[in-house]
């Protein structure tokens, strides 16, 4: 028995589906736009379709919409005809993925959807297809070669799969669903960690370890011994935050013989202190601490720096495993 070169086979399957996408890149056209501002507008739902293996990369496009910021959810063509066409709705937009656009199963489907006026955007490889003519929309994919004697899906899949990806970060683009949104819709695992910003894990309120800084050093030892955090966060009459004393700046200004229930914290205070918006990230806040080796941020709101609304410490951060 002769041993297969497996490697080779490999390499042709993903050479095949390389050449399939370059097609694909080329095809897309203005019904693209048609399809990304029809979506946009609809005030219903989003519904994809299909048979077989295009009904799963039907249910993997619905998914990435989703989390993306375009609910949707995926039928299957052979369910709707046993009562699912029930789920589609007069102001819905159906989405119709079928290479050959002939499949038995998609006539009821696509009969509905232009007797009741759905709109209907078509996947399709085949101008003459039973389901392009129909479609009020026609995104024609390239007629591509199949790996494995060119008779099972796979390259045709690859590239249903990557215009469905195309539509999806479109869609993601126009409603500028950004890196704070997509957290929202993933608060668990490695991705959300990533995600988390200094809001999520700073110190608010009467966690901040605030002081006037017209506080004697005497007072703000006892002050920082309290709030067991190394840090103090200085403000003036307003409010406004005006410096950053450490147990550091204790350290030091002890060394220098001065009276500390009479020197106030703004004569040795770190002016100007590093500060970040909430909305940064908490890896980027880590980044900082490491680079300018400090161990607490304050934090400020949109272009207020001096107005602290938390402070986040390098513990928060390594508390949440973020590295």
């Amino acid at each position: 028995m002769s041993k297969l070169n497996y490697n080779k086979i490999a390499k042709t399957v993903v050479e095949l589906e390389i050449q399939a996408l370059k097609k694909l890149k080329k095809s897309i056209n203005i019904s693209f736009n048609h399809a990304v501002e029809a979506i946009v507008k609809c005030q219903s739902k989003i519904i994809l379709c299909g048979v077989g293996k295009s009904f799963r990369i039907a249910s993997k496009i619905s998914s990435t919409m989703t989390s993306v910021g375009t609910p949707s959810f995926a039928l299957s063509a052979g369910d709707c005809s046993h009562g699912d066409l029930g789920s589609i709705s007069k102001k819905d937009i159906l989405i119709l993925i079928s290479y050959s656009g002939e499949t038995q199963e998609l006539k009821n489907i696509i009969q509905y959807a232009n007797r009741n006026r759905i709109t209907l955007i078509g996947i399709v490889s085949k101008k003459n297809s039973i389901l392009y003519k129909a479609s009020d929309i026609k995104l024609l994919i390239p007629e591509v070669q199949e790996a494995g004697f060119g008779i099972v899906p796979t390259t045709s899949t690859t590239v249903q799969l990557s215009l469905g990806d195309a539509l999806a970060i479109s869609l993601m683009h126009y409603k500028k669903f950004g890196k704070l949104d997509f957290k929202r819709y993933h608060p668990s695992g490695s991705l959300s960690k990533k995600l988390k910003t200094v809001e999520d894990l700073m110190l608010v309120k009467q966690k901040i370890p605030f002081v006037n800084e017209n506080t004697n050093i005497k007072s703000a030892l006892n002050i920082i011994n309290k709030k067991k955090l190394g840090v103090l966060i200085a403000r003036n009459k307003n409010l406004q935050t005006t410096g950053i004393f450490t147990d550091g700046d204790i350290k030091r200004t002890i060394q220098k013989n001065i009276d500390i229930n009479k020197t106030k914290i703004k004569f040795y205070m770190s002016k100007n202190p590093i500060s970040v918006e909430k909305d940064t990230l908490a890896v980027k806040a880590l980044s900082i601490m490491s680079d300018k080796k400090i161990t607490s941020l304050c934090v400020f709101r949109k272009q207020n720096k001096k107005k602290t609304i938390g402070v986040i410490h390098l513990h928060n951060i390594l508390d949440a495993n973020i590295s």
